[in-house]
């Protein structure tokens, strides 16, 4: 018998410091090709030629969903930023109006949103620490860079029993935008510089089932900045 556990919303704003510390899981970063992100997605040079999957609404018994129905909520689209505040990075999608922390380049209790006095071009991150993956059950989703600068995204292959060792993250160039398919495990598009600015495709229900890392696992996710030097 499958049991359906019920779950209050993840909270996407708050202040870094109400986030225990905990352990960190190094995920692997490898860098993004045709060959690489096959079975998450697909890299892709022009965002106006390429068509987001729509998955049909699940039927909810014996009876078929009618041919030629139940995917036709279409897709919506805008712009998704990412910006580091300090030691915080903050994401903001356009396409169905969400603010969310995405995460911290050190432990949530340091962390600091605003670091007064230090310039900028003085902060020197070598990571991203995550605490929360999703994946939406009713469409792909893409992400287009528009300032064709390097950024990260973390995955993972569709299942409810996502766990910390089965999250990577593909390091992308920008010179092409990363589609990832329905049902992949993600969080935000993760950007090198101080702020990017995306186009976000997906698919307009935007259904979303969420895992807090830290909850239930007692871990955050490491991704680091920067490929290893060859």
């Amino acid at each position: 018998m499958t049991q359906t556990t019920t779950r209050a919303a993840p909270q996407y704003i708050f202040e870094a410091n109400e986030k225990p510390s905990l352990p960190l899981f190094d995920v692997p970063l490898i860098k993004a090709t045709d060959e690489s992100v096959k079975g998450y997605g697909a890299l892709v040079s022009d965002a106006d030629k390429f068509e987001i999957e729509i998955v049909t609404w699940p039927a909810q018994g014996w009876r078929p969903i009618d041919a030629g129905s139940g995917d036709e909520g279409g897709i919506t689209e805008g712009i998704f930023s990412a910006e580091w505040d300090g030691d915080v990075l903050m994401g903001r999608n356009d396409a169905v109006n969400g603010e969310y922390v995405l995460g911290w380049s050190c432990d949530p209790q340091q962390a600091l949103s605003a670091q007064a006095g230090v310039p900028k071009k003085d902060i020197v991150r070598e990571h991203i620490i995550l605490w929360h993956f999703n994946y939406h059950p009713d469409g792909g989703q893409l992400f287009f860079p528009l300032d064709q600068q390097p950024f990260l995204l973390p995955v993972a292959l569709p299942g409810d029993d996502i766990k910390p060792e089965k999250v990577v993250a593909f390091w992308c160039d920008g010179s092409q935008g990363l589609y990832i398919h329905p049902g992949i495990w993600h969080d935000g598009i993760f950007p090198i510089s101080d702020r990017q600015r995306f186009l976000d495709r997906q698919g307009k229900v935007h259904a979303r089932v969420s895992c807090d890392f830290g909850e239930e696992f007692g871990v955050y996710l490491k991704v680091p900045l920067m490929l290893p030097s060859a």
